[in-house]
């Protein structure tokens, strides 16, 4: 249910997963390094360090951040430190929501969005929230299409569901890799909010899915204790405190990002429109577009992996989703594309066939 199985495949070039193409800031290297000295020791049990940058790093106040080993286990923490009855997922979306939601044994109500509205929420689905519902799960942007919600509307959204008394868990993962994060993001409306716990990760942003580091930030102290009593002790190694706490210091890192990914999203979208492809606009370091042209199949003959969307709920063959990588690799992408869909025309025309 997720992209990046190198494991099984052969691949040299993968597109599959979102992260960032600047690859690990040299300082995270160096300071991952470093930390092999301190394997002799436990972590520290309260990720004071950690949480100490990443308050410097967010204006997130300290007292409301707690660190996980990967926004998954954040999500598992939170349904199991909530106990929801019933969940409502927005879909196409993230895997892993239903999967959190099943762990508590939650009734799952599924709310399809439209392929005429570019798979985005908008005033109607307030009206399908159900009464009694105890949860919403939330993407800004969304994945897999990477389409951000318009600010005033999320706000209308939370406050219903705050009066509602609904919790909405915001992912809000791939934010930084907006042009407009920082005035769109919730992440420091939590005292506002008492409904509402923002998720992020380094994961994506600072290319560590290996390290595995997430946090989410909750104004609500009940909600906040409750949730780090599902966290075992000491779930991030010394490895991930150690990288978190330089990552965060990487501002000029996070600007050089956004930069690039704003100029090869760009890129990536003109030429696959200039093949006919159907692309959904995105604010992310990924797309998701739409073919009748088999794809999955044929790159990873060439060793190329994306990722095929048909088994995103509300979605169906023929939507993929590729990341944002650098030019060469994204040139080398449309290349391998480009010659599918003409080997395909070829063939349709009758020229490949053998009398």
């Amino acid at each position: 249910m997720h992209g990046g199985d190198i494991y099984r495949n052969h691949v040299t070039l993968d597109f599959s997963v979102n992260i960032n193409p600047l690859g690990i800031p040299d300082s995270v290297k160096k300071a991952m390094l470093e930390a092999v000295e301190q394997c002799t020791c436990y972590p520290d049990i309260r990720c004071a360090g950690l949480i100490k940058a990443i308050g410097s790093m967010t204006g997130a106040l300290e007292d409301q951040i707690l660190c996980g080993s990967g926004a998954s286990e954040l999500f598992l923490a939170i349904i199991h430190g909530l106990k929801p009855k019933k969940i409502v997922i927005p879909v196409p979306s993230f895997y892993g929501y239903e999967k959190a939601a099943l762990a508590c044994h939650a009734d799952i109500v599924w709310y399809e969005m439209k392929k005429e509205n570019g798979f985005c929420l908008d005033n109607t689905f307030l009206e399908h929230i159900p009464k009694d519902t105890d949860l919403l799960f939330l993407a800004n942007p969304n994945n897999p299409v990477g389409n951000l919600l318009k600010p005033n509307f999320l706000e209308q959204l939370i406050r219903t569901c705050m009066k509602k008394k609904i919790t909405v868990v915001l992912d809000e993962c791939f934010i930084e890799f907006t042009e407009t994060g920082t005035q769109d993001s919730f992440l420091l409306r939590a005292e506002e909010f008492p409904n509402l716990i923002v998720v992020r990760a380094f994961t994506k942003i600072f290319a560590i899915p290996g390290v595995r580091l997430g946090y989410l930030v909750c104004g609500n102290k009940k909600w906040h204790q409750d949730i780090a009593r599902q966290l075992p002790e000491w779930n991030l190694s010394v490895f991930a405190q150690i990288a978190g706490a330089a990552a965060a210091r990487e501002m000029n890192y996070l600007e050089r990002t956004i930069r690039h990914v704003k100029t090869d999203r760009k890129y990536l979208s003109e030429e696959l429109k200039k093949m006919g492809i159907s692309v959904f606009p995105s604010t992310a370091n990924y797309m998701m577009f739409y073919t009748e042209h088999l794809l999955f199949d044929q790159l990873l003959k060439k060793g190329i992996l994306i990722r095929d969307c048909s088994n995103f709920r509300g979605l169906s063959n023929g939507y993929y989703r590729i990341a944002v990588k650098n030019r060469r690799e994204n040139t080398e992408l449309i290349q391998a594309i480009g010659q599918i869909i003409q080997k395909e025309s070829r063939k349709c025309d009758g020229k490949d066939l053998i009398l």
